[in-house]
Parts: C-alpha cells; sequence; structure tokens
C-alpha cells in the first residue's frame, strides 16, 4: 500500500477506529456503543479506554455503575468487572471500596502501552502531534540504545545481527519480510544493551508499532532497505564503538522520520 499520500494515512485510521451506527448514551452525555462479537472484556476495556483517553470520560468523574454498563454495553458483569480491571491496571480508573469507579488522569499514571489508543481519535482524526512525539522518541530511544549496546554487545549478540543482516540482504526485494527482519535486528540491539528498562519501553513502543506495522512498510521502505547502515551498525556494536553505533542509529531511523514527516505535513492539509 503507498502510504506517500495522506489519503492513505487516512484509511489507516478508518481501519483502526471502530464506529459503530447503533451509538447509545449512558449518563452524563457519554456515548456508548453496543459490543461486537469479541472477547466482551476486551470490548469493554477498548471502548471505555478510548472515551478517557478522547476526553470524553476527565479525571476525577466518577463512571456509571456496573449494572448501568452492563445494561448500555450489552454485556454481562463478568465482562464488565474484567474490563475495569484492565483499566485500573492501566492506570486509567481507580475502584474504590463498594464498587465505584472514578477516571484517573492517565498522563500521570497510564504507560507506554495506550499510546495506540491515542492516535486515532473520535472521527478517524489522527493526531499528528502525538505521532511527531512517538517518532521522537523512537530516534532518541535508537540513540541512546545503540549507546548501550556498544558497552555490552557480546560476540553472541553480534553474531545474530550480523545473520539478521544477511537475512535482510536476501529479502530486499520483498518489503514485509524486511520488515519483519527490521524489527527483530531491533530486538536484538536491545537485547544486547542489556537493559531491562530499555527493554521495557521497547516492548511497549512495539505493541503499538505492531497495530500497524503492515501499513507503514511502504512509508518506512527507504529506512529499511538500509542495508549498509544496518551492517555498519553491526559492526561498531560489535567493535564495542559507541559513537560509530549512535552515528548508524541516527542514520537508519532518521530516513523513517523524515518519510512519516512527509506524510504527516500532507494529511494535516486535509484533516
Amino acid at each position: 500500500m503507498e502510504f506517500g499520500q495522506a489519503g492513505t494515512l487516512v484509511n489507516l485510521s478508518y481501519q483502526l477506529t471502530s464506529v459503530s451506527s447503533s451509538d447509545i448514551h449512558c449518563g452524563m452525555g457519554i456515548k456508548i456503543e453496543p459490543i461486537s462479537k469479541k472477547s466482551l472484556a476486551t470490548a469493554v476495556f477498548e471502548q471505555l479506554r478510548d472515551k478517557i483517553v478522547h476526553g470524553a470520560m476527565e479525571a476525577g468523574e466518577t463512571l456509571p455503575s456496573e449494572r448501568v454498563l452492563c445494561e448500555h454495553l450489552q454485556v454481562n458483569r463478568g465482562a464488565v468487572r474484567e474490563g475495569l480491571k484492565r483499566l485500573e491496571q492501566a492506570g486509567l480508573v481507580s475502584i474504590h471500596q463498594g464498587g465505584a469507579t472514578s477516571v484517573r488522569d492517565f498522563r500521570k499514571t497510564a504507560g507506554l502501552e495506550i499510546l495506540g489508543a491515542m492516535v486515532v481519535g473520535p472521527g478517524g482524526i489522527i493526531n499528528t502531534d502525538i505521532v511527531r512525539s512517538v517518532i521522537d522518541m523512537r530516534a532518541t530511544l535508537a540513540l541512546q540504545v545503540a549507546g548501550r549496546a556498544a558497552a555490552h554487545c557480546s560476540s553472541e549478540d553480534a553474531e545474530s545481527l550480523f545473520a539478521l543482516v544477511a537475512q535482510m540482504k536476501s529479502a530486499q526485494d520483498d518489503i514485509l519480510v524486511l520488515q519483519e527482519l527490521a524489527m527483530q535486528f531491533w530486538g536484538t540491539v536491545v537485547g544486547a544493551s542489556k537493559s531491562l528498562p530499555y527493554q521495557l519501553a521497547y516492548n511497549s513502543m512495539e505493541a503499538v508499532y505492531s497495530q500497524v506495522q503492515e501499513h507503514l512498510s511502504h512509508v518506512l521502505a527507504e529506512e529499511l532497505r538500509a542495508l549498509k547502515q544496518y551492517e555498519a551498525l553491526a559492526k561498531a556494536l560489535q567493535a564495542n564503538n559507541k559513537t560509530s553505533a549512535q552515528k548508524q542509529a541516527a542514520k537508519i531511523v532518521g530516513l523513517g522520520s523524515k518519510a512519516l514527516e512527509l506524510v504527516l505535513t500532507d494529511l494535516e492539509k486535509v484533516q
């Protein structure tokens, strides 16, 4: 799928957004939709999560009771309770003794895992500010991870990186395979850093990326095909050369950042 035109990104937002024609309202003017056929608890969690992160429910506000949620979401109480429990685990709500549930200020309590839900807002509008922030974070994380990995890269790590580069060279005509191999490459770099915080941050970003991975393949084609830079990064890590590793990492992610910025600029003209 060509992603150079903003219209394609708009199409992606449609795929990431579930909109029902049978909208109903459940107290306090909150629009709640009947649950479709998937994991009921997951559907409850996702719908209420989206209402919170997009501002339909503000910090300090009390959610409708379990009974009311069951009625309007058209699911059983077990699904509602499990969905609320997941919201609490995500730092989006607090469940108080007695059953009352209040919305938390997710900007202070939630983690990276909610970013995917924040990228596409109501009506399928893509929040370009958040996307740019994610792109900046990605670039910063790549440099930091590469620098730390240069100090801790083992011979086994380097061997794995060179093996992945060899596979990437063989797959350079298949962009989807190349994309998957590139993800494995960066996963190996993160592993080579021997840093649990970096690993956890990468896991969260990878979870978000996996939701839109195939739609971004052609946007990131130049980055994915930068095989000389991937190989140079592997060599720098093998040599424990921090300066060179960070330089090559910056070159790789810089290609993707440039391509994504062009898409966002086009998108802002049509949204």
